[in-house]
């Protein structure tokens, strides 16, 4: 395992802390180089998936984002969990080779916010990682259907239940229902007057209510029970940055 020291560091840009795990020893060095050339990135270490503890770096080096190859993992969800648990604040980036897009839906049920191919440019990625440390979810538009579409499908077979917010704490369902309205966990908190630990906090204990492993299946969970009752809540961010440009641009 490796931790380089950040380089090219301005602290009054408060960066977004980066872990890159990859098994491809070279390509990640050059990655970690030339993010450290970002203003606003700074690469607190890589490591390999097959090292025998990568989870220990994450614990050690606390980043706000940990990108994760899962194209050649012989359990891309075991992996991604192991990071989860080991440091739940970072967001988890898929930077990888594969284009299935079962292994993107898998990698959203178990936690991935983000999921960019290694054939696309440095600014995609730099967006990805932004956009992951800001509570926002980012995946491409060619595996984006087919994720949402697994999603509802799990929400679906949790709907079977009996009303599954009914299982929620009041404070929870302000939780729930504020992230299904789009707002990032970070906006929440602001909104509900509470700190962003405690949002997590209160987003764990809904995961394990719902039967659900992301924010996102939980927030499928939440607009499927309500459509019962009410219209549709606006849709979570899941731009890329030539997709948010031309929502800007407006007809």
């Amino acid at each position: 395992m490796r931790a380089p020291a950040g380089q090219g560091l301005d602290q009054g840009l408060n960066p977004v802390r980066v872990l890159l795990v990859d098994d491809q020893q070279m390509l990640i060095e050059a990655l970690a180089a030339k993010l450290s050339t970002t203003p606003d990135i700074v690469v607190v270490g890589h490591c390999c998936a097959g090292d025998p503890h990568p989870d220990e770096l994450a614990t050690l080096l606390r980043p706000d984002v940990i990108t994760i190859e899962v194209a050649q993992a012989p359990d891309a969800v075991a992996l991604l969990t192991l990071f989860r648990t080991a440091w739940p604040p970072a967001r988890l980036v898929v930077l990888t080779a594969s284009r299935d897009p079962e292994q993107a839906a898998d990698a959203a049920r178990a936690g991935a916010d983000g999921w960019v191919s290694k054939e696309s440019s440095i600014d995609t990625l730099t967006y990805a990682l932004r956009c992951a440390s800001r509570g926002h979810a980012c995946f491409p538009p060619e595996h984006l259907g087919h994720v949402l579409q697994e999603l509802r499908a799990d929400a679906g077979r949790v709907q079977s239940r009996d009303g599954p917010l009914e299982t929620l704490t009041p404070r929870e369902r302000d939780v729930v229902l504020c992230l299904a309205a789009g707002r990032s966990p970070a906006e929440t908190a602001d909104e509900l007057g509470m700190s962003a630990n405690t949002v997590r906090t209160h987003a764990n204990k809904i995961f394990a209510k719902l039967g659900v492993h992301s924010r996102l299946e939980a927030v499928a969970v939440a607009r499927g029970a309500l459509r019962r009752t009410r219209p549709p809540l606006s849709s979570v961010p899941l731009l890329l940055p030539a997709q948010e440009s031309l929502a800007r641009a407006g007809p």
